[in-house]
């Protein structure tokens, strides 16, 4: 899924109709760090209640619809904490494709897997498909998920995925823009994920490379 650069006038002026207050990135950037995103932040890290479980939270509805597919390579881990981490960050990555499917800039899982910088890069991403009347279809595989542990309530999450078969379909005309897979259909995600008090994942920190050599054949 090739899917396009969003102006950064258009950027700039997304916050005001979406998504609370603050809002998570999507953008894509010329260079990458072999550190995780956030990593060496100044930024404290969310306080957790020891009694707080994300199983007693009640997590809003994520439906993608048919033609949508995303196939999650190795996103396991013998460690509860490493697996509730990857756990959120799918359910991120689904989040953000139904809000796009489904042409929701208020969707309320957005906020709930998104959190500071980060949230304001995902309102920005969907709110340009939103005003160009695009969405996507098709099939993304993320794969290769490389997990760090900061602290208890803090990881760095990287991840590849290949877009060689989703695509952006132009939303009032049906017309799917297919394109041939190139190296740019290949994309390092370099992320950062704290836990909040309710025990959920979520993703503060987002940056996104296209075609860097870490996840290309």
């Amino acid at each position: 899924m090739k899917r396009r650069t969003l102006p950064a006038a258009a950027a700039l002026a997304a916050t005001a109709a979406l998504l609370l207050t603050a809002c998570g990135s999507e953008d894509d950037s010329s260079k990458t760090n072999d550190k995780i995103a956030g990593s060496d932040s100044a930024s404290a890290t969310p306080s957790v209640s020891p009694s707080s479980s994300a199983d007693d939270t009640t997590r809003p509805k994520v439906t993608l619809p048919s033609d949508v597919h995303n196939i999650y390579e190795g996103w396991t881990s013998n460690d509860p904490a490493e697996a509730a981490a990857l756990a959120d960050a799918k359910r991120r990555i689904d989040a953000t494709d139904a809000a796009i499917t489904g042409d929701d800039l208020n969707s309320k899982a957005i906020p709930f897997y998104y959190t500071g910088d980060a949230l304001l890069g995902a309102a920005k991403w969907i709110k340009g498909y939103t005003d160009d009347d695009y969405t996507v279809t098709g099939t993304t595989r993320y794969y290769n998920p490389q997990l760090s542990k900061y602290s208890k309530s803090a990881v760095g999450l990287i991840y590849c995925s290949d877009e060689g078969k989703a695509f952006d379909k132009n939303r009032k005309t049906g017309k799917v823009e297919k394109s041939a897979v190139t190296k740019d259909s290949y994309v390092l995600y370099n992320t950062r994920l704290d836990k909040n008090r309710d025990g959920i994942w979520q993703t503060s920190k987002l940056i996104s490379v296209r075609g860097d050599e870490k996840c290309t054949p």
